[in-house]
């Protein structure tokens, strides 16, 4: 039998107690936010893995109190724009502005916009300009924003998480593919069952809210995120990560009806944030290590927003969850 070496110790170590502690921020976050399990935990994926998320949902299902939540849950500096047609770049990212000293003597001094937090959330991002839009995907990718020549390194950890409401099109302007390709995982809002319901209203309609504090901080997040990226992956997983990816691009796919169906699919990206992603979901459940089962689960939040229908696909009434659902049925 295989000794255990003292480097895989420390980390089954580590694993356990990041576990533990994110255990704890579960349940914290179960007591304000009710019959959203799998948006919680898609969200705390996303974060655990580093990445960016957009949530998309109607109104009222409560993503802007689960952001806020995350945002005192991890002990992150937390801000919120709402997104609007006239919203300009320097409202999101901050201007200089030129001051005069006593002796006379001008200078710029840059006045940071909210996007200097570790927590942003875009709350409506398809109503700003693409102009807006763009600013904000350099703050995304790059981790720093260029005024007037100059980088302003943003504070770390910096998560972006997003929300859209699918039902208001009037007035937005759709996310550019490259923008979307930058979120680790598109979460779709759904209404709570009835029983998470009735339970939400007891809860939230009461004389006191359940108080909730902070169980992690900037920096465990980022040791926590660290850690996920030596959780082995096997490579089975591997190969079932590949052979989704690659088999959703109309080029080359041999799953059948895809090169009529898909416009365009996913990318590189796609397999990275995959690989970030059913680690992250691994040590969510406690496990040591992924398995096909997370790849399966994460499908369709890692491929919807990188992928696109063709008009006839549109016009048939083929929808993208049936196309992953057929992509990842080799993989079950």
């Amino acid at each position: 039998m295989a000794s255990v070496s003292e480097t895989d110790k420390k980390l089954i170590a580590d694993i356990e107690a990041a576990v533990e502690r994110i255990a704890r921020v579960r349940q914290m976050i179960g007591r304000v936010i009710f019959g959203q399990e799998a948006v919680v935990d898609e969200t705390l994926i996303t974060l655990l893995a580093g990445g960016h998320g957009l949530l998309i949902g109607v109104p009222g299902l409560a993503k802007t109190r689960l952001v806020e939540t995350l945002g005192t849950v991890f002990g992150l500096a937390e801000k919120r724009v709402q997104f609007t047609p006239d919203l300009m770049p320097a409202d999101i990212l901050g201007s200089e502005v030129l001051e005069e000293a006593d002796s006379g003597k001008r200078t710029f001094r840059f006045i940071p916009g909210p996007v200097f937090c570790q927590l942003l959330m875009a709350d409506e991002i398809n109503r700003a300009s693409p102009r807006t839009q763009s600013a904000l995907l350099q703050a995304m990718q790059e981790q720093f924003v260029t005024i007037a020549g100059q980088h302003h390194p943003l504070p770390q950890p910096f998560h972006v998480l997003a929300t859209q409401n699918p039902l208001e099109q009037e007035g937005t302007y759709p996310l550019p593919e490259a923008q979307l390709d930058r979120f680790l995982l598109q979460i779709d809002v759904d209404y709570p069952d009835r029983e998470a319901e009735r339970r939400m209203l007891i809860a939230t309609t009461g004389g006191e809210q359940a108080p909730i504090e902070a169980v992690m901080d900037g920096e465990q997040l980022r040791a926590t995120q660290e850690l996920i990226r030596h959780i082995p992956v096997g490579d089975s997983v591997v190969e079932a990560i590949l052979n989704l990816v690659r088999n959703g691009r109309p080029e080359d796919s041999p799953v059948q009806g895809i090169s009529e169906q898909v416009a365009w699919g996913p990318g590189p990206r796609a397999s990275q944030a995959m690989m970030l992603a059913v680690r992250a979901r691994a040590l969510l459940d406690g496990r040591l290590a992924p398995s096909i089962d997370d790849v399966l689960a994460l499908a369709g939040p890692v491929l919807r927003h990188r992928m696109a229908l063709t008009f006839a696909a549109r016009a048939d009434g083929i929808t993208l969850a049936q196309v992953i659902s057929r992509l990842a049925e080799p993989l079950a």
